[in-house]
């Protein structure tokens, strides 16, 4: 028998789902924040960007007006670059001012929560505003700080030794949520 790490994968959610959970996710936003001029969408590296840009596609949909949406890499703000390494940073592109704006930052897994705690103290450099959401496409459990989304696609309790693969097609060349297990 060999020594080799064999790896499980469980199809969380399909594209089709995936697509209605982005889709619902946008009507939360605009239930919460029906003027979207104010909104603005900001993504986390790496899929969290393109979610973003998913999201501000349906909420025009949905409200007839675009909405901003823009990058955040929060890198050089973890605490936690010893356990989980560098990478290299991709570059910050907030389309206006934070100020005063209603700010939904997107990420496609949270887990630790300490990713999000990052980019908000790489956020307050950009400026103050009105309120920041959180939106999340997997909570997977497993917090080590006390942060909640505001909105999610949908909650996955894990092992620690499984991880959820959220792949988008701009990125991963195919779409759904999957469950690894080693």
């Amino acid at each position: 028998m060999s020594d080799e790490i064999i790896q499980k994968e469980i199809e969380i959610l399909s594209k089709k789902e995936l697509d209605r959970t982005i889709k619902r996710l946008a009507s939360q936003i605009l239930e919460k924040v029906p003027n979207t001029s104010s909104l603005l969408l900001v993504g986390i590296p790496t899929r969290g960007v393109y979610l973003s840009k998913l999201l501000a596609i349906y909420l025009e949909e949905l409200s007839g007006q675009p909405v901003e949406n823009g990058c955040l890499d929060p890198t050089f703000h973890r605490d936690d670059l010893s356990r989980v390494g560098t990478r290299i940073a991709q570059v910050t592109n907030l389309p206006s001012t934070v100020d005063d704006r209603e700010v939904v930052l997107i990420d496609d897994v949270i887990y630790t929560g300490r990713t999000v705690k990052a980019a908000l103290e790489a956020l307050h450099l950009w400026g103050r505003a009105k309120r920041v959401m959180l939106v999340a496409m997997v909570d997977r459990g497993h917090r080590e700080v006390p942060i909640q989304p505001d909105f999610c696609g949908r909650v996955v309790p894990t092992s620690k030794d499984e991880t959820i693969d959220l792949r988008l097609k701009e990125v991963d060349d195919e779409e759904g949520i999957f469950l690894c297990k080693k």
